[in-house]
């Protein structure tokens, strides 16, 4: 029986055509797997990183550090540049190949893009310039006003919240006024005059997304002043804890994280300062709360060691509805002959043993040229605005010492009046309003240092007589050009060409804001800015950035033996300022 060969046992013809066969299967094969993958490299080399797929990091929410407050963008798309090195931890750079293409990196985009490109249209006169305000919930602001009668201890503030804030018409009876524009205002009245002029601006915007700043209504020298007295730290702080929780739930605060947000109010920034959350100390903590930090806030009177809040000036009693009513009541300050050289309008301090209107008083009582409005307890002159401003209208120089605070409503009157004032402290005015008056303030004032009375006896008659009658023409002129930015005008109506405390307020932040988007865009960070330095940056030219010693340093120093904080004393003082608030309002 034959036996069948085993498969494997072929014919040799047959074993060498299967070889033949498998070999071509194989070069077939190889062939098509090189040709997929030069399609799949072509596609990815070419088509991808030639075409307009963008293979840049995408920006993701999250904190940026673009200087001392934590910056958060809430816009998932837009595209950052690779990050830049800070400082000297740069990493060395591998070597370059100068014939390599190179590649340009994407423009950095943040949300406040579109805000910032508003400015560049000529054609729009709002362009760069528009205010997005919050809808505040009305406990924030209107609710307050029906409870007006809660509003200060001291005072009811009910015909104070009256025409908008302005209070009832004066009547001009001794002829000190013109015949209208002029009210009996509230120092403390700014938070409802400020946001009723906000009404009437012109380039309000329901688009947040081209602000140049966003406005929060809030009466926050109301708040507080409701729980000055009698009242624990929960109620002085529940606002201001509301409302910044209430922000930061909006989206609009996510565009800058608060950065270019402001609120007014109408007290001093010791009102809001508190240190601690011991029950004895003074007002609520507002200014020191994280949220708030970011904020700008504009007060009459603000500290010279925070970076936070800005001086305002405070509300004066004219109002003026148009520019003739400004153009005539300057013309009329020019004329006006000033038979006294010099006056002084307030109260002795006989517990502050710092306190130089004793010496004041005492030079102007045996002066010949000197006029004296004693305030005190009960019914008085200081309390009489026709009275004030008769005094103020018929001197050259008016005197303007410290109070329990740096500062004096006084000042903004007697500049009203034509008077050039003098101050003894910077903190009175010259680190204060920045954004109203010249940094050059021997201008428009005359400046004694405290010491030269305290210490040296100078006499201040003979100090202003040493001021020659040319030179008292010139700086009385100054102080009248300078009425309509320390005015606010009647909210119900709109100064023509005229910009009054409000508008030049509503710039300064504007400018301010739009600065500190171009340096988050320049991711330029000040790693050398010293917050307690924070009133000599406010003295600083255009383009300087740096500060260094300056003559004033003597006068905000802080305490060298650790005995307390300049904040703890200020306070103090904000405190006695409310004891003393009936004696001496002006």
């Amino acid at each position: 029986m034959r036996r069948r060969p085993p498969a494997s046992a072929l014919p040799e013809p047959m074993e060498k055509g299967t070889a033949k066969n498998h070999n071509s299967r194989l070069w077939c094969l190889a062939s098509l797997s090189a040709f997929l993958w030069f399609l799949l490299f072509y596609f990815h080399f070419v088509v991808l990183r030639g075409g307009d797929v963008d293979q840049s990091p995408k920006l993701q929410p999250g904190p940026i550090n673009h200087g001392s407050t934590p910056f958060r963008v809430t816009e998932a798309p837009l595209v950052l540049s690779p990050p830049r090195k800070i400082g000297n931890h740069d990493v060395p750079s591998s070597p370059k190949n100068n014939d390599a293409p190179q590649i340009q990196s994407p423009e950095k985009k943040y949300p406040f893009m579109r805000a910032m490109k508003t400015a560049e249209n000529k054609s729009d006169p709002c362009g760069g310039r528009y205010i997005y305000v919050h809808d505040l919930p009305s406990r924030f602001n209107e609710d307050m006003l029906k409870e007006c009668r809660s509003l200060s201890l001291w005072t009811n503030m009910c015909k104070f919240t009256t025409n908008a804030g302005l209070g009832p018409p004066l009547e001009n009876v001794e002829g000190v006024f013109s015949d209208t524009g002029w009210y009996a205002t509230n120092q403390f009245a700014v938070d409802v005059i400020f946001n009723n002029r906000m009404k009437q601006y012109e380039c309000l915007t329901k688009d947040s997304s081209i602000a140049a700043a966003i406005f929060v209504p809030f009466y926050a020298g109301f708040d507080i002043a409701r729980y000055l007295w009698g009242y624990n730290i929960s109620m002085r702080d529940a606002a201001s804890l509301d409302l910044v929780d209430w922000l930061m739930k909006r989206p609009e605060w996510g565009m800058m994280n608060g950065r270019d947000h402001f609120l007014v109010a109408g007290r001093i920034t010791w009102d809001f300062r508190r240190l601690t959350d011991e029950e004895s100390n003074w007002g609520s903590k507002l200014l020191f709360l994280p949220a708030a930090k970011n904020m700008s806030m504009l007060v009459v009177e603000s500290s010279p060691w925070n970076a936070n809040d800005f001086g305002i000036p405070y509300p004066t009693y004219f109002h003026p509805a148009k520019d003739a009513d400004v153009f005539i009541w300057q013309d009329r300050m020019r004329r006006l002959e000033r038979k006294w050289l010099f006056s002084f309008a307030g109260a002795p301090r006989p517990g502050n043993p710092k306190s130089i209107r004793g010496q004041i008083i005492d030079q102007c009582k045996r002066s010949q040229v000197c006029k004296l409005l004693e305030c005190d307890f009960g019914e008085s002159k200081c309390h009489s605005p026709s009275s004030i401003m008769k005094m103020f209208q018929s001197s050259l120089f008016c005197l303007q010492p410290q109070g329990d605070s740096y500062t004096r409503r006084s000042a903004f009157d007697s500049m009203l009046a034509g008077c050039i004032p003098v101050f003894f402290h910077p903190g009175s005015a010259y680190t204060q309003y920045t954004w109203h008056l010249p940094k050059n303030y021997t201008k428009y004032s005359v400046f004694i240092p405290e010491d030269d009375l305290r210490k040296r006896n100078v006499s201040i008659e003979d100090r202003l007589n040493e001021i020659s009658p040319e030179q008292v023409k010139i700086m009385r002129e100054e102080v009248i050009s300078l009425i309509p930015r320390l005015v606010y005008a009647d909210p119900r109506s709109k100064l023509e060409t005229l910009k009054d405390a409000f508008d030049v307020s509503v710039q300064a932040i504007i400018d301010k804001v739009s600065n500190l988007r171009k340096d988050i865009i320049e991711d330029h960070i000040d790693e050398n800015f010293i917050e307690e330095n924070s009133w000599k940056y406010e003295l600083l030219e255009e383009g300087q950035r740096e500060v260094g010693p300056h003559e004033w340093d003597p006068f905000f120093s802080k305490p060298k033996d650790g005995s307390g904080d300049s904040n703890d004393s200020s306070a103090e003082a904000a405190k006695n300022s409310y004891k003393s608030e009936q004696r001496d309002r002006s």
